[in-house]
Order: structure tokens, then C-alpha cells, then sequence
């Protein structure tokens, strides 16, 4: 719209028939070849009219960048050491910080000796606020070794309030619910006869960020300047004003990207760590950085869930009953306020965490994609929404999408299995969206998928298949698994996904996301669980919790993109996760003939189903 009406001003300018004019790289051009530029033709009020609900769409036959594979400019930086994070960030007369975390979670700070500390290389200051605890240095490893100092001079009183670990399954299910049915099918008609019931768990799970949340501050006059790789610079900037008890104004946040960031991990916390102490160094900027125990111990998790599916087949192998409950936490505490960060919580007039909140469907939080996007006659889904958090949780990519399909997609492969069914038929067989249809008979052709074939020993196939939010991108996923019966290790041995995404803009991108998410969540679905007693975050570091390696990566991951010219572009960013988990679980059912449902599917839990 707002080019037609650039080429209506053109067309006055030109005195010619607006007809007779064409718009090409940012300006329009008339036929003896006199052009205009955007910016030029930007006059008065011509802007200032009332925007229309549908604009006249270029023919996408006629796109010349859209479409096209871009390579991104980003990558060689990150490739090659350069400038590409927050991480590198180095302003002049930056000066160093680190935090002394409390041991767990509702540890006290009862002592605090800084004398040791001040006599060391390059110290600069100790800022302290309740349980709030930092070391400000001239070098960073002058302030790591001040803070390893710091942290044996500090006396912390802890008090146990974590739920057994290793009975997390009833801990969920018992706690205090709220419960909404959120979806409701009934036909007295339809009548099963043969029923079957699973339940599947996700632990809670680490964001696992390779770089260590950071970021800088600096307080110059009364203006608070962070640069943060935060996802979202305004409730952020707005929470950090509230801790600092600033005007809103005040306080500017500027993005910068980090390293392996993604969902809400700690950014926002080493933001508002970064405010707080530049605001006791008025003019220096100051650096903080995490390390990796702090990380791990205290960035928000995904929340763990468990879901429990029950559903009967008719006498024709259909399913005509489905009943899917799932319980789990909110999948955001996002800053909405001083409260949702560590540094306001442990400051001696603490702010309080606000009160958690499920996120309403259609995308919903902890209930994305538990409807199924399958019919049923008679369906019925349940959201347990647990307002209570053991351990400190937030938004980790694709929310509760991840579990519920790969909770779906193992069961319709179990129910197929009764069935007698191939799984890729008998999930066509109760799909009637064609795009869907076309995405699943896509990846099983690429694929080389035939009803009734065997794997080769040791292998297994499996096949997985959703949309994402129920109203983004397609994704069906098929893998070939191989595991080790000596050890249990299971291998990705090759993917092929197909994905439609709407109107492809880069197809490059595309297939980056599918590959990434199809890596992602191999680390998630067979390495990754935190761990804790009843007082302390145990998995700290790559040892205690383990991601996937170079070692392990698949041999071959093929994405083939079905392009829909003139559709909505549908997002695709975290489209593949739950597609993946399922394919990856059902091709270790394939494998084993046993079947795993308690993420992560692990080794030791691979070779223990074997062993049985």
C-alpha cells in the first residue's frame, strides 16, 4: 500500500499515468528511465491515511530476491573468532565482573569477610545488596580470581525444599492444579474395542548455552545504557528500571546477540547483574560475565511434564476415542517486572517472583500442540496447569510442543502397532489437512519408506509428523536409528525431513532451522536432564549434563521444502523439535522392540530395556 501511494506521487511528478511507471530497487522508474527514489518521493501528510485490510501483491512469478537462497553475513564472524556476540563485547575502560551466586536456592548470606579479597591484583570494588553478591576488577581473570576468594569468604545458610528427583512423575501429578479441559469431541456413535494407555515424561532440561550468559553496563550521568542479548528489550528494560527504581526512561537496553542463546536462559539476569553494579561505578562500563557451573545451576529450565494418553481403535483399526492429559508448569516467566530476575530476588528488599501464568492457546504455553491435529469422533484434552515450581523454569524453544508431540506421535505409533497398520498409513489414514498429507507422503518417498519393511540388524526406522502451534509450518520427520546392544548407545544414523513453511523467503534459512532443530532436539530427546537433591541444582556442567557431541552427529540430515508461492508465510523456527523427538524415539522402539517413554531415552535406559 504504502508503494502505491509512492508511485502515485511519482506519477504526479512525472506527469505521466502511474500505469506507465515500475518500482525497482527502492525507487520508480519511468520509461524514459528517469527514477525517484523512495526517500525522495516521502512528502507532507501523504503517509497519514487509513491503512486498507488487503494490499495488491506482487505475481511471486515475478519475484527476483525472495525465493533465493542468501547466504547470511553473520556466520564468518562466528566462525572464525571475530566480533559476534555480546560476549566479544570490549568498550574503552571496561572493567570486569563476576557474581557470587548462592550455593541453592533459598540460601541466606549470613557472613561475608571481603577483606582477603580487596588486597588482590587489580581489585576495584565489592558490591553487595542482601544476597545480591559481586567482584569488580581491571582484568577478567583478575576478577575471576577475586571471585573464587569472594566466594570461599562467604557463609551461606541453605535450607532443603527440593522434591525427590527420581520421583518426579508423582510430584507433578500431585501438586496443586488448575484444570482446563481445553479441547471436546463426542460422537455416542463411535465405539472402540480395543483400548490402550501410555504415559510419557520430560525432565526439566537445561538451555545448555555454549556461551555463558552476559552483559554490559554502563551508568553515565542518570542514563543506565545495558547491552544484552535478552529476547525482549522492553519488559527487560522495563524490569531493570523497577529493580533500580529509575524512571523508565532512564534506562536504555541495546540487543546484541549471544552465544547459543535462544528461549529465556539467563540474559535477562545478567542484565539486570550488570545494571546493578554498574550503578555503584558511575561512568565505567562494566562487564559481566557467567561461568559455566552458574549457568547451568541457576538460568531458567524448561519445564519438566508428564503426559498421560488413552485411546481406543474400532474394529477397522481407527481411532475413535482419544483422551490426552498434560501437566506441567507456565512456560514463561519472562520478565514482567523486577521480580522475574535473580538480582532483584536477592537484593536485601527482594521483589517477588510474580505469580505464574499459563500462556493462552491458540499457541498456548505448556498445552502447545496437545490437540491433535488428527480426527477422532470422540477426543478429549486436559490441561493441568501447575502454578507451584520446584526449581526455577521459563520459555525453552517450542514450550510445551516438544513433549506433547512427541508424546502424540510415539502413541500413534504404538496405536498403529495394535492396529497392524503402517505407521505412515495409519497416520494418513486419520489426517484430512492435505498440506499435512502432502508433507508426511513426502518425507516417507524421500525417505525410501515401504509398508512392511525391516530395518537392517541393529537399526530401526521411525516416523514422526506435526504442525507446529496447530496453525504454523508442516513438519514430518523420518530417521534410521542404529544402537549398540552391548553399550545401549543409540546413533542418529541419517534424517529426512519435508516441511512446508507457506511462501518460502530464503530457503537457505529453511533448511537451517529444520537441520538445527532436528540437532537440537537428538541432544534433548537422548543426552539432556538436570538433576538435583533436595537443596541443589547437581548438573553443572558438561559432565553432569551432557549435550550432544560432534561424535554423534547423524551421517546424513536431508530437508526437502515444499513451496506454496502466494500462501501466508507460516513460521518455522521451532517446527522440527517435537517432529524429531518422536521419529528418533519410534525409530528405538523399530530398533529394540522396546518402548522408551521417559525422556531423555538415554543409554543406560536403552540398555536396561534390553537387558529385560
Amino acid at each position: 500500500q504504502v508503494r502505491e501511494l509512492l508511485v502515485v506521487e511519482a506519477a504526479r511528478r512525472f506527469n505521466l499515468p502511474v500505469e506507465n511507471l515500475r518500482t525497482q530497487d527502492g525507487a520508480v522508474v519511468a520509461p524514459d528511465g528517469q527514477r525517484l527514489g523512495y526517500g525522495e518521493l516521502v512528502a507532507g501528510d501523504m503517509l497519514h491515511v487509513q491503512a486498507q485490510p488487503k494490499s495488491k501483491l506482487k505475481n511471486p512469478a515475478t519475484y527476483k530476491v525472495m525465493g533465493q537462497p542468501v547466504p547470511r553475513v553473520d556466520i564468518p564472524a562466528k566462525v572464525t573468532g571475530g566480533q559476534a556476540y555480546v560476549q566479544d563485547m570490549r568498550l574503552p575502560g571496561m572493567l570486569h565482573a563476576r557474581i557470587v551466586r548462592p550455593p541453592s536456592y533459598d540460601a541466606q548470606l549470613t557472613e561475608c569477610d571481603t577483606s582477603a579479597v580487596e588486597k588482590l591484583p587489580g581489585f576495584v570494588k565489592v558490591v553487595r545488596d542482601g544476597n545480591f553478591l559481586a567482584v569488580v576488577a581491571q582484568k577478567e581473570f583478575q576478577a575471576i580470581k577475586a571471585m573464587k576468594a569472594l566466594s570461599a569468604a562467604a557463609k551461606w545458610k541453605e535450607t532443603p525444599g527440593l522434591p525427590k528427583q527420581d520421583d518426579l512423575l508423582r510430584v507433578l501429578t500431585s501438586l496443586k492444579s488448575d484444570d482446563t479441559t481445553i479441547f471436546q469431541q463426542s460422537d455416542p456413535s463411535a465405539i472402540g474395542q480395543r483400548t490402550i494407555e501410555a504415559t510419557y515424561t520430560r525432565p526439566y532440561q537445561s538451555h545448555g548455552s555454549i556461551g555463558p550468559s552476559c552483559a554490559v553496563a554502563q551508568l553515565v550521568g542518570d542514563a543506565m545504557t545495558v547491552w544484552t542479548h535478552t529476547q525482549g528489550v522492553y519488559p527487560d528494560r522495563e524490569g531493570i528500571a523497577e529493580m533500580l527504581k529509575v524512571p523508565l526512561a532512564s534506562v536504555r537496553l541495546i540487543h546484541v546477540e549471544g552465544s547459543g542463546c535462544y528461549g529465556h536462559n539467563g540474559a535477562d539476569d545478567a542484565a539486570a547483574d550488570a545494571a546493578l553494579i554498574a550503578r555503584a561505578l558511575p561512568g565505567a562500563p562494566v562487564r559481566v560475565q557467567w561461568m559455566r557451573e552458574q549457568e547451568h545451576a541457576w538460568e531458567p529450565f524448561g519445564p519438566a511434564m508428564v503426559t498421560k494418553l488413552k485411546a481406543s481403535l474400532d474394529g477397522n483399526g481407527r481411532i475413535v476415542d482419544w483422551n490426552f492429559d498434560v501437566w506441567t508448569n507456565t512456560h514463561s516467566m519472562r520478565p514482567g517486572g523486577a521480580g522475574s530476575m535473580l538480582a532483584a530476588q536477592h537484593m536485601a528488599e527482594p521483589f517477588a517472583v510474580p505469580e505464574p501464568k499459563p500462556l493462552p492457546l491458540p499457541a498456548g504455553g505448556g498445552d502447545r500442540n496437545a490437540i491433535p491435529i488428527y480426527k477422532f469422533p470422540n477426543a478429549h484434552v486436559v490441561h493441568h496447569f501447575i502454578p507451584s515450581m520446584p526449581v526455577r523454569i521459563s520459555a525453552m524453544r517450542a514450550l510445551g510442543a516438544y513433549h506433547n508431540v512427541f508424546s502424540i506421535e510415539s502413541f500413534m505409533n504404538e496405536l498403529a502397532e495394535l492396529a497392524g497398520a503402517d505407521p505412515v498409513e495409519f497416520r494418513l489414514k486419520h489426517l484430512e489437512d492435505k498440506r499435512g498429507r502432502d508433507v508426511i507422503e513426502r518425507a516417507a518417498k524421500e525417505f525410501g519408506w515401504q509398508n512392511g519393511q525391516k530395518a537392517p540388524p541393529d537399526r530401526g526406522y521411525g516416523f514422526a509428523f506435526a504442525r507446529y502451534k496447530s496453525l504454523a509450518a508442516y513438519c514430518a520427520i523420518a530417521s534410521e536409528v542404529e544402537v549398540n546392544r552391548e553399550t545401549g548407545r543409540p546413533r542418529l544414523v541419517r534424517a529426512v525431513a519435508a516441511v512446508d513453511s507457506g511462501q518460502v523467503v530464503n530457503p537457505d534459512g529453511l533448511t537451517n532451522q529444520i537441520e538445527g532443530a532436528i540437532m537440537q532436539s537428538m541432544s534433548w530427546t537422548l543426552y539432556e536432564a538436570v538433576t538435583f537433591d533436595d537443596t541443589r541444582i547437581t548438573s553443572i556442567d558438561w559432565q553432569t549434563y551432557p549435550i550432544l557431541r560432534f561424535d554423534a552427529v547423524p551421517d546424513k540430515i536431508d530437508v526437502h521444502i515444499i513451496n506454496r508461492p502466494g500462501l501466508p508465510f507460516l513460521g518455522s523456527g521451532e517446527t522440527g523439535q517435537g517432529p524429531a523427538a518422536a521419529s528418533i524415539a519410534n525409530a528405538l522402539a523399530n530398533a529394540t522392540g522396546k518402548r522408551l517413554r521417559d525422556l531423555p531415552l538415554s543409554r543406560q535406559k536403552i540398555k536396561d530395556a534390553i537387558d529385560a
